[in-house]
């Protein structure tokens, strides 16, 4: 007898047999024929393999696409009209209270830095400076590489988060910590010094100062601008630690006040200063700002202050093709013949740091390569005998472009970094003897020390890398750190500039914690151009 359910209508058909036994049957069911065992099982395992492969044959089912709405949104074009009159951009940023408490993390990658109970955050607390992240990275900033044959995504993604981490682990040294510990000291300065509009003021910053009875004694106030200039060093300090205007951190209203004072001092025809070199490195800061922000708003008025430079760019009047004479750049008169390297050197970081922004410099760093070059072969007339392994080159402190002619001094920090920023590369005899000139003649051992070389031979030094920079890295940082002030008094976290020897460095203690502070940061300020 067969039967087949319903809900097997569409499966293999099995029979199930049912055998009426007889009497005699009964007696033998329990010695039934093994070939009858055998049928059944074998059948079971071909009704069961059946139904496997049927399974298997059906088609497979698709699905449609999953679709994900994007949205497009047209870019913002900004005018850059030159012959617009820059007005003050309002930078206002509604911040409650400026917090020194750092920004909550759920999770920090660790460092390998040796830890310190020193009061190393801004609130006093212990730890770890590098561990406190108070922004997020990858959004906004600059996307940048400094110099040629480069491959680094980004000029300043060493400023804050993971990257900041990571510099420190590559190229801190034993003393990253020690440096991190440094540079929040001297900005906790900086903003105890600050004045209420958001400047400093050279020879009346120690009255903002609440902490102590003994105060900072005042600086004097230089040719040119000082004010400015000393704003714009300050400012580049909290830039160089990864703190601007728009991200949330425990310095931004700091940041905030001295970038909207320093749009207020630019003139309509967007000149910061009275002279190229406070206006040089008014408009660094300031490109640093726009780009570590991406704060569209500034584009404008940076671009007119970039425009200043490549007018004031110095020429060589007996070049055949006017348009690519480009030189240098001297103090005050556009287009001197004249060219101070002092001076050159900051037009040459600011025009690199307007790249960075996105702003428009024309050919103004091909005719500093042409100054650079002509500069070196001019002070240095055997420089086709030079052993870039073993020989020295000095870099002059001015160049006449009528004469041809450069005087004998020595500025190879300068001409070193901006080779470096220019194109130059290891194993160049240019880079490479200016910077054994520097380990030989430069290398600093001892407080007071010159600030001004300090600062540019430590960007140079970090730049070129190698055995060079391996014996630079932990000793200097260490030199500085140790001859911070570390006292309770208003002196506290700044370095004293008596004996700083430098021209100019009687500008006072402003200037001096500025330098300090900026050579302690140079792992971070930007990616090193070649890898070492």
């Amino acid at each position: 007898m067969s039967k087949t359910s319903e809900s097997d209508a569409h499966a293999p058909i099995v029979e199930e047999v049912f055998i009426e036994p007889s009497d005699h049957e009964n007696d033998r069911k329990g010695t039934a024929p093994a070939w009858l065992i055998s049928l059944g099982a074998h059948a079971v395992a071909i009704a069961i393999m059946a139904a496997v492969v049927y399974h298997q044959m059906q088609p497979p089912v698709e699905y449609p696409p999953t679709r994900i709405p994007v949205v497009s949104v047209a870019p913002k074009e900004i005018p850059l009209d030159a012959k617009t009159a820059v007005e003050p951009t309002d930078l206002s940023i509604k911040v409650a209270e400026e917090s020194d408490q750092p920004t909550p993390i759920t999770e920090v990658e660790p460092l390998d830095i040796e830890p310190s109970n020193e009061d190393a955050n801004a609130d006093g607390s212990p730890g770890d400076v590098l561990a406190v992240a108070t922004v997020e990275t990858g959004s906004t900033g600059f996307f940048m590489s400094i110099g040629a044959n480069s491959s680094g995504a980004s000029m300043f993604s060493n400023r804050q988060g993971p990257g900041k981490i990571r510099a420190a682990r590559e190229h801190g040294g034993k003393e990253a910590f020690t440096r991190a510990s440094s540079v929040d000291a001297a900005l906790r300065w900086f903003k105890r010094h600050q004045s209420p509009n958001g400047m400093w003021d050279v020879d009346q910053y120690q009255v903002n100062c609440t902490d102590g009875a003994l105060k900072c004694e005042p600086g004097i106030s230089q040719a040119g601008n000082a004010d400015v200039a000393c704003t714009a060093y300050a400012l580049m300090c909290f830039l160089g630690a990864g703190h601007d205007h728009l991200s949330p951190g425990k310095y931004r209203e700091t940041v905030t006040k001295a970038v909207e004072w320093l749009m207020a001092q630019q003139n309509a025809e967007g000149v910061f200063g009275e002279r190229n070199y406070e206006h040089a490195i008014a408009t660094q800061a300031m490109a640093e700002a726009m780009g570590l922000s991406n704060d569209s708003r500034l584009h404008a008025s940076i671009q007119k202050a970039v425009d200043v430079i490549l007018a004031r760019q110095a020429v060589d009047p007996q070049a055949k093709d006017q348009a690519y004479a480009g030189l240098g750049w001297d103090y005050v008169k556009p287009k001197a013949a004249r060219n101070d390297s002092s001076v050159t050197g900051w037009n040459v970081m600011a025009l690199k740091a307007a790249l960075g922004a996105g702003l428009q410099v024309g050919n103004s760093m091909q005719g500093a390569k042409n100054w650079l070059e002509r500069a070196w072969k001019a002070a240095n007339p055997d420089w086709e005998r030079l052993d870039p392994y073993q020989g020295t080159s000095v870099f002059p402190y001015t160049y006449d472009a009528v004469a041809d002619k450069a005087e004998k001094t020595h500025l190879s920090c300068v001409g070193a970094l901006c080779a470096v920023y220019l194109g130059h590369h290891q194993g160049d005899v240019m880079l490479e003897t200016m910077a054994n000139t520097i380990m030989q003649n430069d290398y600093p051992t001892v407080w007071p020390t010159n600030t001004y070389f300090l600062y540019y031979n430590s960007l140079a030094i970090f730049q070129i890398g190698g055995e060079r920079w391996e014996k630079w890295v932990d000793p200097v940082a260490k030199l500085i750190a140790n001859a911070q002030r570390n006292d309770d008094s208003c002196f506290n976290g700044s370095w004293d500039y008596a004996g700083t020897k430098f021209h100019g460095h009687d500008t006072g203690r402003l200037l001096s914690t500025a330098y300090a502070c900026l050579s302690q940061e140079v792992i971070w300020r930007t990616i090193r151009v070649q890898k070492n």
